[in-house]
């Protein structure tokens, strides 16, 4: 993706560059190739939240989250920098004309886009994101399709870099494209999935405290393409507030005519969810994920869940081709009871050897994956009591982020190749 950046804002600079001549020089021309970098960013931004299949299947949620992130970030400094460039322009040129030029109808427009997408970037500062809801968070990330489109007819009206022949195929291309991605893959495609296959309620059932599983029946589920490990976003038709979406696991193998979440109802959306009653319509975002059977690369395989992280690790548990006894699961949680699908993981145990290896308890230190029954332990020495082979195993994580992390270094500290690590950033 880095090469696609470069190469894109390369195109950029040479557009720029040939219309120098007939344009602004110093600290303005500075100020519109800012504009132009950070426009380009932009785009690329949309595009990488628009949640295309193949770029999804090829390098993973968390990858294209992170690239997602850089751009975003790259563009608004990018924005920044161009506001300050261009008053400083202005208001050494015609210090008089400066306040006429501020409320001009496109640049009104520039100013609320950059309004916009102020609310975006602040609200993605991990310790705000943090106290927000995941419905919130995700609704007021949406303003940032308002900021590329109130910033168009800005760009249109001032922005002499448009009006080459050159230049406006690149950028009217550039912009085509970035709302077509988001048209056909984060509106057209949930929607004649949800159309197709009229996925609804068949029933809820506890599974531990503050835990449940939402069984689903659906048409055509095999053609859903879904596969364990993935996770969908869903909207549940339940009254006030449906149209807000929640990413949930797949906690089984997807049937023909079935399929399983688990949702730990934590906060109001997931609450809901135990409420939920038969015949409920849903609809749904994805398949979303590549934490599936693609990634493994045969052998014994290990297996590391942290509460509600089991999920998407008990559905490959199911799916995955390992050899009798060559499975491990290693299930943290804080309290016995908090255990759950333990009828399922018991199955397993007897009927494909899995090894279950159950970690109840309060944490054992900050920054540490285990409980404090292994206080005696640091966490690389537990792994490897527990695996004491697991550099030849394939090791699937799924937790909270500074838990998984945890491990994850362990790991890697044992020697486990990074191909054979697994583990997708679900946190938002």
């Amino acid at each position: 993706m880095s090469i696609v950046a470069a190469a894109s804002l390369m195109i950029v600079t040479v557009l720029w560059a040939a219309g120098l001549d007939a344009a602004p020089q110093g600290i303005a021309a500075a100020g519109r190739l800012a504009a132009l970098w950070s426009a380009d960013l932009l785009l690329l931004q949309v595009v990488l939240m628009a949640r295309i299949p193949w770029l999804e299947r090829a390098h993973g949620r968390d990858t294209v989250a992170r690239w997602h992130r850089w751009a975003g970030h790259a563009s608004f400094q990018l924005l920044l920098a161009h506001v300050v460039l261009a008053l400083t322009a202005r208001a050494g040129a015609d210090p008089g004309r400066l306040w006429t030029l501020l409320t001009g109808p496109s640049m009104i427009l520039a100013l609320l886009a950059l309004a916009a997408l102020v609310l975006v970037v602040v609200t993605s500062v991990r310790s705000v994101r943090r106290r927000l809801r995941y419905e919130s968070w995700h609704l007021l990330h949406l303003y940032a399709y308002l900021g590329v489109a109130l910033a168009l007819p800005h760009e249109l009206v001032l922005g002499s870099d448009f009006r080459a022949p050159a230049a406006r195929a690149y950028w009217w291309g550039a912009y085509l494209a970035a709302a077509g991605a988001v048209v056909v893959f984060r509106v057209g495609l949930p929607i004649w999935r949800t159309l197709r296959h009229r996925l609804a309620v068949d029933r809820v059932v506890t599974e531990a405290p503050g835990l449940v599983s939402v069984y689903l029946t659906g048409r055509h589920l095999d053609r859903l393409d879904a596969r364990a490990g993935q996770y969908f976003v869903w909207r549940f038709l339940d009254g006030r507030g449906a149209l807000r979406g929640n990413p949930f696991s797949l906690s089984g193998p997807p049937r023909a005519d079935r399929l399983r979440i688990t949702v730990k109802t934590v906060g109001d959306g997931t609450a809901r969810v135990a409420a939920l009653r038969a015949g409920t319509r849903v609809l749904i975002e994805g398949p979303y994920g590549r934490m599936t059977a693609d990634t493994y690369s045969g052998g014994p395989v290990t297996m590391l869940a942290c509460g509600v992280g089991v999920t998407p690790l008990l559905a490959l548990l199911w799916d995955l081709p390992y050899g009798h006894a060559k499975a491990t699961l290693v299930y943290r949680t804080r309290r016995p009871d908090e255990v759950a699908f333990l009828p399922e993981l018991e199955w397993l145990a007897r009927r494909r050897g899995v090894r279950l290896v159950p970690l109840v308890g309060p944490r054992a230190a900050p920054g540490s994956w285990l409980p404090a029954g292994y206080a005696d332990y640091t966490d690389t020495e537990a792994l490897r009591d527990l695996a004491p082979d697991i550099a030849e195993h394939d090791v699937y994580v799924c937790g909270p982020d500074a838990w998984t992390d945890a491990v994850l270094r362990a790991a890697r500290q044992l020697g486990v190749p990074p191909a054979r690590l697994h583990r997708e950033r679900f946190a938002w």
